[in-house]
């Protein structure tokens, strides 16, 4: 008996991909270039803070933004640092993550489905090219001021992290896909 790969034949690849991977290169390549203004400005020491002992520069901007610089090496959010072997294991983890989504974007078969997974995958490739080259991953959106002033029970009211492009179209990505597979579903049940 063979084994047929049907899983992504002709017939089941959908038109999303027409405009989702030119989604894809334009997320990836506005990812990189703000990356390289970030390497490249002297007030990051973003390459000598590459060694956890330097302390990363920053950028004030408002009391409510600043761009400060810091490697994550690990996923979203800070979580599941890695380093030396782990950081390829991540890799390769999250790159099989990546592929997956692809070729599920590729059978997608509404807009929104593909439109959320564009944005997965292409904030997934910005932050594996920082990985692959620098063991790391470039941050430097910073919102965790606290803002305007506000605190809640006391403590200050802000955004607790630092991103990048990617991970933005990463979050936001995710939110939609959500999203659309909640109202699919209920439209299914209904």
């Amino acid at each position: 008996m063979a084994v047929t790969m049907d899983w992504l034949s002709r017939e089941k690849i959908t038109r999303a991909w027409r405009w989702a991977i030119p989604l894809i290169v334009l997320i990836v390549a506005l990812d990189q270039l703000s990356k390289a203004w970030v390497l490249a400005t002297p007030d990051f020491r973003a390459l000598e803070c590459l060694d956890v002992l330097t302390r990363c520069g920053g950028i004030e901007l408002s009391p409510v933004m600043d761009f400060s610089m810091t490697w994550n090496r690990g996923v979203s959010f800070g979580a599941m640092q890695a380093d030396g072997i782990a950081r390829w294991i991540l890799f390769g983890l999250i790159s099989v993550v990546a592929v997956g989504f692809t070729i599920w974007l590729l059978r997608a078969e509404r807009k929104t489905t593909a439109l959320a997974l564009a944005l997965v995958v292409g904030g997934a490739v910005g932050n594996l090219i920082d990985r692959f080259i620098f063991g790391a991953v470039v941050d430097f959106i910073d919102f965790q001021g606290p803002w305007f002033g506000l605190d809640l029970f006391g403590w200050p009211v802000g955004f607790p992290w630092i991103f990048n492009i990617a991970d933005a179209a990463i979050s936001i990505g995710a939110i939609f896909l959500l999203v659309d597979q909640l109202l699919v579903g209920r439209k299914r049940a209904g």
